[in-house]
């Protein structure tokens, strides 16, 4: 069996896999410069499978399409769409009742919908795709912040281990992180050398769950809970 290195779809192919290529690394470029654990590689990566995986599905068995074989190329891609779900469910993690990574894994399936359209040959639509994404990645959650509704400065609830300067510490790393700290409330347990802190913090409401997960791998602390709002 002679194996067909060119034929008259190639050229297409290979345009389609270029613009798959060339539409998820943009993508990437976004996460990497946000420092995700998702970056520039891994969604190229994504895009380009899900690119190859829908032009096998498409061309690759043109030669074998007969009257008694017929083939459905949206198998192929109904598994791409299953199968991206659990490298997705890869960057979602949850540190002390924080829930990190969704965006992350949203654009991961957002990659792999644009190199399946690649593939599929629609290109205006993977290019309109692609622009979306970045405008709903950008300006649409400057957006969302303005329209975010009043909340009370968050309080966190620290409990910790008693000699480990826990107060000294939260203090630092919460003004490192450009929050203003205020304690709130001070206790402690009977029988027990746990301690627990209630303060109230003032800064960027975004970025609290990661002040959130910072103070929790401080030494000595057991637990941060978010007491006023809940963290998505």
């Amino acid at each position: 069996m002679l194996i067909e290195l060119y034929n008259e779809s190639t050229l297409t192919e290979l345009a389609l896999l270029g613009l798959a290529f060339l539409l998820s690394a943009v993508i990437g470029v976004e996460r990497q410069r946000k420092l995700k654990s998702a970056g520039l590689r891994t969604h190229t990566l994504v895009g380009l499978g899900s690119a190859v995986f829908t032009l096998v599905s498409a061309y690759g068995f043109s030669n074998v399409v007969g009257v008694d074989v017929v083939l459905d190329p949206s198998r192929i891609a109904a598994q791409i769409v299953s199968g991206i779900g659990f490298l997705g469910a890869g960057v979602i993690f949850v540190q002390k009742g924080t829930v990190n990574g969704l965006t992350t894994a949203a654009s991961i399936w957002m990659t792999a919908a644009i190199g399946m359209t690649c593939g599929a040959g629609m290109p205006l639509i993977a290019v309109a795709a692609t622009v979306l994404h970045l405008l709903t990645v950008g300006p649409l959650s400057y957006v969302g912040r303005r329209i975010r509704p009043e909340l009370p400065e968050p309080v966190l609830t620290i409990r910790y281990r008693r000699g480990y300067s826990v107060l000294r510490q939260v203090l630092e790393t919460s003004a490192q992180s450009g929050y203003h700290s205020a304690l709130e409330e001070a206790s402690h347990e009977e029988d027990s050398n746990l301690r627990e802190l209630v303060m109230r913090f003032t800064g960027d409401l975004d970025k609290l769950p990661s002040l959130a997960g910072q103070l929790s791998e401080l030494d000595g602390v057991v637990s941060v809970a978010l007491a006023d709002r809940l963290i998505d």
